[in-house]
């Protein structure tokens, strides 16, 4: 692939996600012209407040709502399609991801615990739920490694994900018998589960964003070492990288991701499976390319998906995880039937 290509795709690319994303802003019950979409904006970012033409009604609809929304689902899609990105690189499976290995529904279960028992910490602040999704899905994503560890001797990549799927079984099983017990909760548990950005503002972006910043640079530092690791732990080794240390902190920086990115929105899953393996067909397998193209169209894909979620059967919404997955499912299944087929 030569640079020229290569540069020309990115821009393609770019482009593509950019109007993905105008329109999940613009699009809606009420429609919003490009004109004052960009005077809206404008006026916010400069601090002249908005035009005198524009209904105050539609820059509080535009502002408020729909652009904090649909910029949350890009970052939620982009730091999930990251840690997947990173987990199919560390365990050398194209179906592995945060969510197959238990992550998320292991920081769905940590926030879930925080809301149900009202529980907080003066000094984390707003911080609670992020660092409750962060602690219960790293320590998902443990447990898996260290039973996979237990049955298979190699902890061969196979065994890691099955057990990651079958904690991930178990935690929602929990998760239901929670909003089972606290029919106060069950309404937000279910939704939990399901996923949602509905009623997410500017004050969930400010939390999120520097999240994302920071465990994209530390990813990217490491993209090198992920193109190592690629090939396995002994092939490593033998190229002088330290194989545990980088997916121990590998592992940590994707569950931070996945971690504070569930907590504020429940489930969502595929997302982190689909867009990695989309980006390594256009842009091949380097994570130079692959960590930030995954990371835009993971979340143009989220995005896309929030959009369908909340027109298809408007005024009704449907759950975004629910839209996801019916996307997902068959390409989870197409995915490993197509790895079946190059070992047989």
């Amino acid at each position: 692939m030569t640079k020229k290509s290569t540069g020309l795709k990115i821009a393609l690319s770019a482009v593509l996600c950019l109007f993905i994303l105008v329109i999940a802003i613009r699009a809606g019950s009420v429609y919003i012209s490009l004109r004052d979409l960009l005077g809206i904006i404008g006026g916010h970012i400069t601090g002249r407040g908005t035009p005198a033409d524009i209904d105050p009604m539609m820059d509080s609809i535009f502002w408020t709502i729909r652009m904090p929304r649909a910029v949350m689902a890009f970052l939620v899609g982009g730091a999930l399609s990251v840690s997947g990105a990173c987990m199919q690189a560390l365990l050398q499976n194209p179906l592995a991801s945060s969510y197959t290995l238990g992550v998320s529904s292991g920081a769905s279960l940590g926030a879930a615990i925080v809301l149900i028992l009202n529980i907080s910490i003066p000094v984390l602040a707003g911080f609670m739920l992020p660092f409750a999704g962060f602690v219960f899905g790293l320590a998902t994503v443990i447990i898996a490694i260290l039973l996979a560890s237990s049955i298979d001797r190699n902890v061969s990549s196979a065994t890691v994900v099955l057990i990651g799927m079958i904690l991930s079984l178990f935690v929602n099983g929990m998760m239901n018998l929670l909003s089972t017990l606290n029919a106060d909760h069950s309404k937000q548990l279910i939704l939990w589960m399901m996923g949602s950005f509905s009623a997410r503002g500017w004050k969930h972006c400010a939390i999120l964003f520097p999240v994302c910043i920071a465990g994209f640079v530390c990813l990217m530092l490491m993209s090198r070492k992920l193109d190592i690791m690629s090939f396995g732990d002994l092939q490593a080794r033998a190229m002088g990288v330290d194989a545990k240390k980088t997916k121990i902190i590998a592992i940590l920086i994707c569950s931070l991701l996945t971690g504070v990115s569930v907590a504020f929105t429940g489930v969502i899953g595929f997302v982190d499976l689909a867009a990695p393996h989309v980006v390594r067909k256009i842009f091949g397998p380097s994570h130079r390319l692959v960590l930030p193209m995954s990371f835009i169209y993971g979340g143009a894909f989220m995005a896309l998906c929030d959009l369908v979620s909340r027109t298809l059967l408007s005024p009704r919404e449907i759950p975004v995880g629910a839209v996801t997955a019916l996307i997902g499912a068959p390409f989870f299944a197409y995915v490993f039937f197509a790895s079946r087929r190059k070992h047989i």
